[in-house]
Order: C-alpha cells, then sequence, then structure tokens
C-alpha cells in the first residue's frame, strides 16, 4: 500500500513539474545547422579600369551554429563583374564570370550584450561581423583583346586566373522563430567587400593597389536540425 501511494505521488509530482520544465526551455534552443541561399549585386570597387558596373550574383552557404549568435559559415558563390567602356580615357573594358568559395566566422553582437532587459539591445543583437578566407577563379574577357589579335599582338595578364581573398562583412540577420521559439528561418542582409590578394580580377595588370569587388546580398536560412540549447533565452 506504502509503495503504491509512493508512486502515485512520483508520477503526481513529475506531472506537474514537466511542463514548467519544458516551459523554460522554451525560448533556449536553436539549431545547430542551418542552410541558405542568397541573391546579390557586385560591383568590382578597385580594379584597373574606369566606369565600374553593377552585375548580379548568387550564393550558396552552409552553416554550423556553435551558438545562435556564433556562426560557421561555407559559401559557394557565381556571378559577374564588369567594368570600364570604349567612351573611358583607358578606352579599357572587361567581363568576368567568377566563382567563389569562402569561410566565414560570424560573430553577431547578441552574444556579447545583455539584450534581456533592453528592447533597443534586444534589436540591436541581431548586428554581426564576418570575416575569413576565400577562394576566387576568374574567367576574364576583354574588349582590347579582340582588335588586337587581328593585329597578332596580345595584352599582359592573365585570362582564367585564380586567387584568394579575404572577406569583411558587416550585415543584420532577422530571426524568424517557430512555435516553440526556435530561430527556423532566418533573412540575412549584408554588405561584403572582398580584398583580393592580386591584380587579376579583371585581368589587367596595371597600378599600384590590388584589386577588390563589393557587394550587397539579401538571403534566407532554413534551420535543418541539431537542435541543442543555449546560455540565454534568444526570443524576447
Amino acid at each position: 500500500m506504502i509503495k503504491y501511494i509512493l508512486q502515485s505521488s512520483i508520477a503526481v509530482l513529475f506531472c506537474l513539474i514537466l511542463p514548467f520544465a519544458v516551459k523554460a526551455q522554451v525560448g533556449f534552443d536553436y539549431a545547430q545547422y542551418d542552410v541558405g541561399f542568397a541573391a546579390g549585386i557586385n560591383q568590382a570597387s578597385s580594379t584597373d579600369v574606369q566606369t565600374l558596373k553593377t552585375t548580379p550574383s548568387i550564393s550558396f552557404n552552409f552553416n554550423y551554429n556553435q551558438t545562435p549568435f556564433v556562426n560557421y559559415i561555407f559559401e559557394a558563390q557565381i556571378g559577374r563583374l564588369k567594368g570600364g567602356g570604349p567612351e573611358t580615357t583607358t578606352q579599357r573594358e572587361f567581363e568576368n564570370h567568377f566563382a567563389a568559395f569562402s569561410f566565414r566566422v560570424q560573430v553577431q553582437a547578441g552574444e556579447l550584450i545583455d539584450y534581456s532587459r533592453s528592447a533597443f539591445a534586444n534589436v540591436l543583437k541581431n548586428i554581426y561581423l564576418s570575416s575569413g578566407l576565400g577562394y576566387i577563379s576568374n574567367n576574364v574577357t576583354r574588349t582590347e583583346d579582340v582588335l588586337l589579335a587581328e593585329e597578332g599582338k596580345t595584352l599582359p595578364g592573365e585570362k582564367k586566373n585564380e586567387e584568394i581573398f579575404i572577406p569583411l562583412r558587416l550585415g543584420y540577420e532577422f530571426k524568424i522563430f517557430n512555435s516553440y521559439n526556435q530561430p527556423g528561418v532566418k533573412i540575412d542582409l549584408g554588405y561584403q567587400y572582398n580584398f583580393i590578394m592580386g591584380d587579376q580580377l579583371d585581368a589587367y595588370i596595371a597600378g599600384k593597389h590590388n584589386d577588390a569587388y563589393s557587394m550587397f546580398t539579401l538571403g534566407f536560412k532554413f534551420a535543418i536540425g541539431g537542435v541543442t540549447s543555449y546560455r540565454k533565452q534568444i526570443h524576447y
């Protein structure tokens, strides 16, 4: 009889405590893995031509989230870069169909600040900085090459080349929470500047500075699993 009463009491106590235990975890859990895609507009912001133009790109990424606010991102991007024209002083003109691959570490403000007592801080928590290392494969066409080929001449510079670059990114990640208050979908708005460790982005070798290109991107990320808990509540 005593054993039966004891077992019943434990069962009742467990049923009373369970809802509170589950509720305590709501807002603390997140997925460790995301996949995503983004569309962007690019500009070769530092090259050896004049009159730089805006061109499109798309990218795909895989994310490992050490925390909701510390992210490791593997990204593949394809796109175009374009600049110059016959009306410019140098008359140089190029178009680059490129493929770029990068690894970045991303740190959001929520990892560093207490956002639980301030609506303003709660908005700021999704601002991030990111940097890492990348590799770009360039496939460039130059207008002058066609004209010079008729004269049996060639310009210096490798039209098909590969270079290393350093990405530096500033952005904001809008988190959309599911019914468990986990960030299930993320909208990523960012600006990225890519420092090329060379002078072949436009296939022209001129000037004293290495090349670079910038981009604005709008992307979407989707949680795919590996749910774990964070030390702070994520959703307020």
